[in-house]
């Protein structure tokens, strides 16, 4: 079993991950654009975000060159962010980077042949249509969706289009992660019991932006075009900025930190989405005008939907007024525990002889193993040049060339946005939240959830 973990995480080191999933069929609409073996790959950046500054941008200067790749265009509708954004790849790139007010812009130039979108959390999905309709493959940061109608009109475009997109799920380009999966899908670690996940910090800035409030004009951006889909309301600059902290535009905690974590219990499981979900929380610390909670713990049922009588729960609990940004996530069996901060697997709570034996039952311990503990996760403040991150675009880059599906193909988004969906519906109405399968819908309330 150790000879084994070792060859495979060997083979999902730092080559960039390549995706270990059957290539699809792609439509001949999908080859207007075939990438040669020695074509530079064009590449646009599609709001210059916090995010991509501080990390896609390490993390592409890390690749770009033994890829063949390049920046050569920056969308931002806000004029300062668009011009600092093509000045530092320029500095970066040495070529000409041109800046454009909008997407619209930016694809009308016919200049590139994939995007970065690091724009706000409830413009992913719509900046997604927009690229692959382009033509364009992309790179997506998470949450990929915040509504089901988002949700829906993004996997479908992108299945339409055959185009490669790769959301920013960086976990799934951890080699601990892949031992982890490889581990559970063994069936050696047993039936999963139960799953943990926080996620704490004491942080009274994050997603505060202070310094900007002042400087963002309504006049240099476009807040009809921020808003998209959205309900009209009159300009704010905190909303703009600090979007993260209110609804609709962002979930807050569920849509920036547990769609990391809840990924990986669809990944290692392979169930698509919780069976249900009950939420609680508020705002106890910082009364700063936000409308997202500061606290919140969720919980949620998971299993086959034919069979109520296997599954287990998961838990998502995340504070923002105390913590070290040590996220966790502990996966339990009747044997013991799989633990991703520590990275190892240990038979720590495990069914021990002396209390088997009062059951006329045999002891059920696992054995110890350390995963590869080279990629934990970074702190979220600190993820500039991850290795996860910078594996994880690396893997976009090679899809791009190969054609073949990468580590968090679109599918991996649209489940992780459900499971979002469905605790921001139980945290709104108080209800416990269900999906519906033939409609694609969440439900709460026996009403479908959108705002």
């Amino acid at each position: 079993m150790e000879n084994s973990r070792r060859t495979f995480i060997r083979q999902a080191s730092i080559a960039g991950l390549s995706v270990m999933l059957p290539k699809t069929s792609w439509s001949a609409k999908s080859y207007k654009r075939i990438i040669g073996a020695n074509d530079r790959v064009q590449v646009g950046v599609v709001g210059f975000s916090d995010r991509h500054r501080s990390s896609h941008m390490p993390c592409f200067m890390n690749h770009y060159k033994e890829l063949n790749f390049e920046i050569v265009a920056v969308s931002d509708i806000w004029k300062k962010r668009r011009e600092e954004g093509a000045a530092m790849w320029k500095e970066k790139m040495q070529n000409d980077v041109k800046s454009y007010r909008n997407n619209e812009e930016l694809y009308n130039s016919k200049s590139v042949d994939a995007v970065f979108i690091g724009t706000a959390d409830f413009q992913h999905a719509s900046h997604t249509i927009e690229a692959v309709r382009a033509g364009c493959d992309a790179y997506v940061e998470k949450p990929f969706a915040e509504t089901m109608e988002d949700n829906k009109a993004a996997l479908k475009a992108v299945r339409e289009s055959g185009k490669i997109v790769q959301i920013g799920s960086q976990r799934r380009s951890g080699t601990n992660y892949h031992a982890a999966y490889e581990f559970i899908k063994s069936g050696k670690f047993g039936p999963v019991t139960m799953v943990e996940l926080t996620w704490n910090v004491n942080q009274p800035g994050r997603w505060r932006r202070p310094e900007l409030l002042n400087v963002l004009k309504e006049q240099d951006t476009d807040w009809k075009r921020f808003l998209g889909n959205r309900p009209y309301e009159k300009f704010d600059p905190r909303i703009y900025l600090e979007y993260r902290l209110f609804w609709p535009y962002s979930s807050g905690l569920p849509g920036q930190w547990m769609s990391h974590q809840i990924d990986t219990v669809h990944w290692f499981t392979g169930l698509k989405h919780p069976r249900s979900v009950v939420a609680n929380g508020g705002i106890y610390q910082w009364k700063d005008g936000r409308r997202n909670w500061d606290t919140i713990l969720a919980a949620f049922d998971y299993g086959p939907l034919d069979d109520l009588s296997q599954g287990f729960q998961v838990t998502f609990g995340s504070r923002m007024h105390n913590g070290d940004e040590h996220p966790a996530e502990i996966y339990y069996s009747n044997g013991g525990e799989l633990n991703l901060i520590t990275n190892k697997i240990s038979p720590k709570g495990g069914l021990t002889e002396k209390m088997a034996a009062a059951m006329n039952m045999k002891a059920n311990l696992l054995p110890e193993i350390s995963l590869d503990n080279s990629e934990q996760v970074v702190a979220s403040a600190n993820t500039g040049g991850d290795q996860l991150t910078s594996n994880h675009i690396r893997n976009w880059m090679e899809c791009i060339r190969s054609r073949k599906q990468p580590n968090a193909p679109v599918e991996a988004g649209y489940s992780h946005s459900i499971a979002n969906i469905m605790t921001t519906a139980a945290a709104h109405t108080g209800a416990k939240a269900t999906f519906d399968e033939k409609t694609q819908e969440v439900m709460a309330n026996g009403k479908i959830f959108k705002y």
